[in-house]
């Protein structure tokens, strides 16, 4: 539609917005937790007296304290907001302080001394797939018989592979105010992705009835998911502080008590048995997706199925086998993370690409095409459902050519062949990424619009802002549907009070649940005033032209909005509407393993060359093009910088974003001295983003557009792929790298070992 600036973005770089934080004054009083130093194990004894006399506080809660639920966990238990015996993971929160300065209530925490009774952890993925430990039982899916044409395959490869977490990384921690009320109520301000469950739990917690817990989220400095559940606990403990005390209180977790005590991307490992034929057809698939889920449920289940979904990404398997395994550790538990399981799942897909066409001497590309969905009846998935409005060969045609891929491939044939030391490596990867929540009574969302006398608009929505232009892209569909200039609308921030009983901002689905909203909101009104202009004028409805300026019928002298909406209420028409919808016609029977999970998909396409030091194992990104289909994109400019960004932060999952614990269970990469999020330098020294033109979305969403907040994230894939490429030229292309993401200097290195040894 346009390329209209985010509405905050002048606020964002001039440091004018004002985040969680930026609200707290002298009154506030402050909120630090005090963690298990022990990652399993009991707790014998908490004496917390130094905690108490310590200086500046003013409060000191433990388990027995709270006069509600114990339990925040999201779908399942397993997360007590404070624990009193039990201990599962390092930094698991014990007790809480209330001080009257930050640095106050965090030197009392360090003055606890808790005895435990330590017990022996379970840190490693495999020790728990070994054991057999999980949070939630496995699951299946499959279709045809994949065991039998393994077995009748022309050719077969079995292997596996692992891919690690990722930190969010999200430049505002987690953080949350609260505020008492006059009824005994609480009000909470909170960078939170899901304000509709911080409210219930926050309630839960206190004892209190949803209606006294007013949520208020007004803009994220980032999520990425790690606030859909995560930031919970800090809504919980400032409120609990708040009634307690009868103060105003902030809950706001250091960077480093961020990263210990709050969840990650789930790790994997991917093993896989795949028959194929001598053309790179692929006849039959067997995964095993093992999920590193940490302590508790959270969100897993839902995770470790979004990767089955994702595991045969844009390619038809004719007979396919799925296992998915929730597997327990002693770490925290591990959450939503901007792609929601599928990146682990599509990247399994990748690996066996490769090693298909490693086996047959093919180009990747080749081989990826030669097993695209198609109508010809290879175009249902292992769930199920059939893929329609595939663009995925268009993009990666067009791309192939844009690129010059082909020129370049010999190109990098002939630098390596000169070249002993630096090696490059090329690789086009392509993205089908399903868009919808996976439990069906999650796709819903409301909006409240109110149209002022003076002619302009509030709107308020259910969604959460937090950078990705969410506000701006429902403030433009409200502008196209009732021709109210985007200055004359205003977006207040989310709050329970308003539109009530909403679904997390996630599964990218923001702007088609709530902009889809807000447009019916918006078609209510606007069709009261067709009918009032009807009966003023006696016209028809042909006869009414709406646009910036206002309203003008044939015929007549045109009116402002001002005057419009002030001679609607002068003739009692409601200018208030709210909206409602809920996506239609998805499902998902978990008995059978089938349904229709997914309203459509969002695909794309990168094509992405890197080059490798083989003494140092040193990478660098030189360049990627982008395809990506957004359909009839409802702002240009916002989706490609959610494109970019999406890509930037799966180039960091693959290659810089390590997560390391000690031997004890004590995450160690606990902070941005040791672990390297990607920077500017990390960015390809050329890179082209360009939208896939004339294809508007065929299922029924707002404006025909598609969704762009997480499928960009897994066309960094193409550059794990390169650097798997570049790998195999040490040994020209004679041995098959076993790499792992993410794929750092030192993994690159091992890998390079590896495959010089097999030569």
């Amino acid at each position: 539609m346009s390329n209209t600036a985010h509405e905050s973005a002048e606020k964002h770089v001039s440091g004018a917005a004002p985040y969680v934080d930026d609200t707290v004054d002298a009154q506030y009083r402050h909120v630090a937790i005090g963690g298990s130093t022990i990652a399993a194990g009991n707790i014998v004894s908490v004496d917390l007296a130094e905690v108490r006399n310590s200086d500046g506080v003013i409060d000191v809660i433990t388990v027995e304290d709270i006069p509600g639920h114990v339990d925040i966990g999201p779908v399942f238990p397993g997360d007590p907001l404070l624990t009193g015996d039990a201990v599962e993971f390092y930094g698991q929160a014990i007790f809480a302080v209330l001080a009257k300065t930050q640095r106050q209530a965090r030197k009392a925490v360090l003055k606890a001394r808790i005895e435990y009774v330590a017990g022996s952890p379970v840190l490693e993925l495999e020790e728990a797939m070994s054991k057999q430990l999980y949070v939630r039982p496995p699951h299946r899916m499959q279709r045809g018989n994949a065991e039998a044409e393994l077995g009748n395959s022309e050719k077969t490869i079995i292997g596996s592979m692992r891919v690690g977490g990722q930190e969010h990384f999200y430049l505002e921690g987690q953080v949350a105010t609260a505020v008492p009320d006059e009824d005994n109520g609480v009000h909470v301000l909170s960078s939170n992705q899901n304000p509709t469950e911080a409210q219930k739990l926050v309630a839960e917690v206190l004892g209190l009835s949803m209606k006294d817990v007013l949520l208020e989220t007004r803009r994220l400095g980032g999520g990425f998911g790690g606030k859909e559940t995560q930031a919970n606990a800090c809504c919980c403990l400032a409120a609990l502080f708040a009634l307690r005390n009868q103060c105003k209180t902030v809950c706001r977790l250091s960077r480093r008590d961020d990263m210990l005590m709050t969840g990650k991307r789930h790790e994997f490992i991917n093993s896989y048995r795949i028959g194929y034929e001598h053309d790179g057809a692929i006849t039959a698939v067997a995964y095993e997706l093992a999920g590193k889920c940490g302590s508790s449920p959270d969100l897993s289940d839902a995770i470790v199925d979004r990767a089955m979904f994702h595991c045969d990404n844009a390619y038809y398997y004719p007979h396919v086998l799925i296992d998915g395994l929730r597997c327990k550790t002693n770490t925290v538990s591990n959450t939503a993370f901007r792609g929601f399981g599928g990146p682990q799942g599509m990247i399994a897909a990748e690996t066996v690409i490769d090693e298909i066409a490693f086996a047959l001497g093919m180009d990747p590309l080749d081989v990826r095409k030669r097993n695209f969905y198609a109508a010809d009846g290879a175009d249902l998935t292992p769930y199920h459902q059939a893929v329609t409005d595939f663009t995925v060969p268009q993009m990666v045609q067009q791309l192939e050519v844009t690129s010059d891929y082909r020129a370049r491939r010999e190109s990098l044939q002939a630098f390596n062949r000169e070249n002993n030391i630096l090696k490059k490596g090329l690789a086009l990867t392509p993205v089908k990424f399903g868009i919808s929540f996976t439990a069906t009574h999650l796709n819903q969302a409301g909006a409240l619009l109110h149209l002022y006398t003076d002619g302009t608009v509030h709107l308020n929505h259910g969604g959460t802002e937090m950078g990705q232009g969410l506000f701006t892209k429902v403030a433009q569909v409200v502008s196209a549907e009732l021709g109210v200039a985007l200055e004359n609308i205003k977006i207040s921030s989310t709050r329970t009070d308003k539109v009530p009983n909403t679904s997390a901002t996630a599964a990218s689905s923001g702007s088609d649940l709530n902009g889809m909203a807000a447009l019916l909101a918006a078609r209510q009104i606007k069709q009261r005033l067709i009918k009032f202009l009807c009966d003023q004028h006696n016209c028809v409805e042909e006869d009414i032209r709406f646009d910036a300026t206002g309203v003008s019928v044939a015929g007549n002298e045109p009116q402002t909005w001002q005057e419009l909406a002030t001679a609607a209420w002068v003739a009692r028409v409601s200018l208030s509407a709210t909206g409602f919808y809920k996506t239609p016609d998805i499902y998902y029977d978990r008995e059978s393993a089938s349904g229709r999970p997914f309203l459509y998909y969002a695909n794309g396409a990168a094509v992405s060359e890197v080059i490798i030091d083989a003494l140092t194992g040193e990478s660098k990104l030189l360049r990627t093009d982008i395809i990506h289909d957004v359909g009839s994109s409802i702002n240009d400019a916002i989706d490609i910088g959610q494109i970019e960004g999406g890509f930037i932060q799966g180039v960091g999952w693959l290659t810089t974003e390590e997560l390391k614990w000690d031997t004890n269970g004590r995450l160690l990469s606990d902070g941005p001295a040791t672990y390297k999020i990607p920077a500017i330098g990390d960015a390809p020294q050329i890179f082209n983003v360009a939208l896939l033109q004339n294809t508007p979305n065929p299922a029924p969403t707002v404006m025909r557009s598609k969704a762009v907040g997480e499928p960009p994230l897994m066309l960094a894939i193409s550059v794990w792929c390169a650097l798997r490429d570049a790998i195999a030229a040490v040994a020209d292309h004679r041995v098959f790298p076993k790499l792992n993401a993410p794929a750092t200097p030192e993994e690159i290195l091992r890998c390079v070992d590896e495959v010089r040894c097999g030569m």
